[in-house]
């Protein structure tokens, strides 16, 4: 079923849990994510980015799609505007209906991340909708964060306050699309900011992080977990063992089934990892 990612986010960080959230590039991973977390019992978050959506020329289909694969599920399923940085872009997910956004403004001087982002949130507040948003370089985004950032606890207690996002992306030691999962993680750091900061805490480029050590970042604090590459990875293998044994196939439901059949199980067992259910 649809439901506000407040609803989950907040209720997996009172009770201690993580929460997957992964992201959606074509149909077949929005299937895959909702049968992976129905597999589970557990909730998942469906992700777009803002690459994605450029990919694709628009939000509305594919976001569409999102929602009504989420509404058919059987779980609660939350639909999130993921590392938005067009204004527009957030509005028009607040129009079609999605729980939340994640505004990057990282880029900006913190004085400017403050000012745009606090605009958004009262914006998407306003509509009910949830925001995220990003303090502290988080590795590897388009190669301009270094993977060695990382977010002062007091200046997040102090960012959060001044803004009133209702969730915050930390940089601990992790870096988008990672192809390894060797990240090595300040599970001490984190600690410090759950201790530091009143709303929940999100992980990016989870996909380069090791199974226990998700596991222990959720138990130390952190609560939305984002994967991605890791995914593409398990579609991906998938697609081509099914071409290289099957090099007759030319039916494309065949192999991007194979893909989001793995994709599916790889979900269910993260969920678990992630102690999500």
């Amino acid at each position: 079923m649809l439901t506000p990612t407040a609803e989950i986010v907040d209720a997996a960080a009172r009770a201690g849990r993580g929460v997957g959230a992964f992201n959606v590039i074509q149909l077949e991973h929005a299937e895959a994510l909702v049968a992976g977390a129905e597999a589970a019992g557990a909730p998942v978050v469906l992700q777009i980015s803002e690459n994605a959506v450029r990919y694709h020329g628009s939000l509305a289909p594919l976001g569409s799609a999102a929602l009504a694969v989420a509404r058919a599920s059987a779980t609660a399923v939350a639909v999130h505007l993921d590392h938005a940085t067009d204004v527009s872009l957030v509005h028009e997910a607040v129009r079609l209906g999605f729980g939340s956004v994640m505004y990057d403004a990282s880029t900006m001087s913190y004085a400017d991340n403050v000012a745009s982002t606090s605009d958004v949130v009262a914006h998407c507040h306003a509509h009910g909708v949830y925001v995220e948003a990003e303090l502290g370089a988080v590795g590897g985004k388009d190669g301009v964060h270094a993977p060695g950032a990382r977010t002062d606890p007091d200046e997040a207690r102090g960012y959060v306050e001044a803004t009133g996002v209702d969730a915050l992306a930390v940089a601990v030691g992790t870096s988008h699309a990672m192809l390894t999962r060797d990240a090595a993680i300040d599970l001490e750091l984190i600690a410090r900011l759950h201790a530091a900061v009143p709303v929940p805490l999100v992980l990016h480029g989870s996909s380069g992080v090791p199974d226990a050590d998700l596991t222990r970042a959720v138990a130390a604090g952190m609560t939305k977990i984002n994967i991605a590459t890791q995914l593409n990875k398990t579609f991906t293998a998938a697609v081509r063992a099914y071409l290289a044994s099957n090099p007759e196939v030319v039916d494309t439901r065949k192999y991007l089934g194979a893909g989001r059949a793995a994709v599916a199980a790889e979900v269910a067992r993260l969920l678990g990892v992630l102690g999500a259910r």
